[in-house]
């Protein structure tokens, strides 16, 4: 199949960017692939799966395609064509490599091309749990169709300037300056208004990842949190280090519509639920929405395939927000699957860096019309699986049944993680650390017997 090879050109005017240069030429060598497939195949005898809802690519009056979704998938998963799985998967929110940023927190760098596709993987994932808090599973971006496939020219920095910079210089009617959410109201029908208040959510969303310093949830501050768990910019972030680091960041962004969700990271590949249901408890009258974060290893040096049937019910799950990993050294961002495949987001495209901050900023770069996909094979067994949970009592709901599907069969010895009543502190996992350090799941209960491996549980 044939690809297309992507490459960032930069001028080299200093000896600072000529440092910068090196270490991007060099990482990109060893972390990244910058081929871009032309075409990724699916077949129309399979069902596809995309976080919870399912599709087929067969003909409607086909008498087989009700029977052939996947048997682990939720009652509200919906049949569709080709067209409305192009459309949901472009709703998605796409974030990748970006260039000529503000530097980076205690650096110079100006790019995280090379270094930081895992942290543009749990941003996706991120802003996966954000669409289910404020616009629901069942939304898709009006634009999404539009949207141009990203083989039909290489994503070269003179590219994407010249597609952003015809963006901003003739931005059209959907794309023009917005009053506030409240006055949506009092625009035409309720259809129409409810329409516009979600494009405004859309917008606002996109604009908590923008990479700035200011940016709540973007890669300015994603570094700076990571620069107090021994990481810096230019580093390789793993994917049990990036849920602490989410979670550090919906703790501490100070933009009120943040206010009602927060994050939690298992301890030990094990959920405690009284953990999350008080973190459920708000000072205001309503619920807050917890994001699950659970990093897991399913898997010795590779994957093991008595996982797979796991990793297909999970993203079956309207409630998944998917899972961060990739092949080693490259990570992803996996949405779904078909048949053997899995289904990702790729974050391996340097684009140029969006102001976010105007009214009108372009959305066509943080969308993605064109997926990927990867045998299971080839997955890292190093992985951070994400779930939403509106509610205390969404998230009652949604332990019983993953612990249904948890449930080991004759092959599958050991589950990938488990659920566990009462608190994390009532089992004294680690004692005499600091409440920080005491998240981490590499601290293990001494009574237990398992090995490890780096951050992870060999199962």
């Amino acid at each position: 199949m044939p690809c297309v090879y992507i490459y960032t050109q930069v001028k080299v005017d200093t000896e600072r960017d000529q440092q910068h240069v090196l270490q991007t030429q060099e990482s990109a060598q060893i972390k990244t692939s910058w081929a871009l497939k032309s075409k990724t195949s699916f077949s129309r005898n399979s069902p596809v799966l995309l976080l919870g809802k399912c599709y087929h690519f067969k003909v409607e009056d086909d008498d087989s395609v009700t029977e052939a979704c996947y048997e682990g998938s939720n009652e509200d998963s919906v049949m569709g064509n080709a067209e409305a799985f192009r459309k949901d998967f472009a709703s998605r929110v796409w974030l990748t490599y970006r260039e000529e940023l503000p530097p980076l927190p205690s650096s110079t760098l100006t790019s995280d091309c090379g270094w930081g596709c895992m942290l543009r993987a749990g941003q996706m994932m991120l802003a996966q749990a954000l669409i289910l808090h404020f616009l629901g599973r069942d939304w898709t971006w009006s634009e999404a169709m539009t949207l141009q496939p990203l083989d039909t020219e290489t994503w070269t920095t003179t590219a994407a300037k010249r597609l952003v910079a015809s963006l901003q210089g003739s931005p059209r009617p959907s794309d023009q300056g917005s009053p506030p959410m409240h006055q949506a109201q009092a625009r035409g029908s309720a259809e129409e208004a409810d329409a516009h208040l979600k494009e405004m959510y859309h917008r606002t969303l996109v604009s908590w990842f923008g990479d700035s310093p200011s940016a709540h949830l973007g890669l300015h501050r994603l570094v700076r949190m990571g620069l107090t768990m021994g990481k810096q910019a230019g580093d390789w972030y793993g994917p049990a280090v990036v849920a602490h680091i989410l979670k550090k960041a919906v703790e501490e962004a100070t933009d009120p519509g943040l206010a009602g969700i927060t994050a939690y990271v298992s301890q030990d590949c094990t959920v405690y639920s009284a953990d999350v249901i008080d973190m459920s408890a708000s000072a205001l009258s309503d619920s807050r929405a917890v994001i699950i974060l659970i990093p897991v290893r399913l898997g010795g040096e590779k994957t093991n395939p008595d996982y797979f049937n796991f990793a297909k019910s999970i993203l079956s799950l309207e409630y998944c927000i998917g899972i961060i990993g990739g092949k080693p050294k490259q990570a992803c961002y996996f949405v779904g699957f078909q048949d053997d495949s899995l289904i990702y987001m790729d974050p391996h495209y340097c684009q140029s860096f969006v102001d976010v901050s105007t009214s009108d900023f372009p959305l066509q770069s943080y969308h993605c019309p064109s997926p990927k996909k990867m045998p299971f094979s080839k997955m890292d067994p190093s992985c951070t699986i994400g779930f939403y949970s509106r509610s205390a009592q969404d998230y009652e709901r949604i332990s019983q049944e993953l612990s249904k599907v948890l449930q080991p069969s004759a092959r599958d010895k050991y589950p990938a993680f488990t659920f566990m009543q009462g608190h994390g502190r009532d089992y004294d996992l680690s004692a005499g650390l600091t409440p920080e350090k005491r998240e981490w799941p590499f601290i293990r209960d001494p009574r237990r017997t398992a090995t490890t491996t780096g951050d992870f549980v060999l199962l």
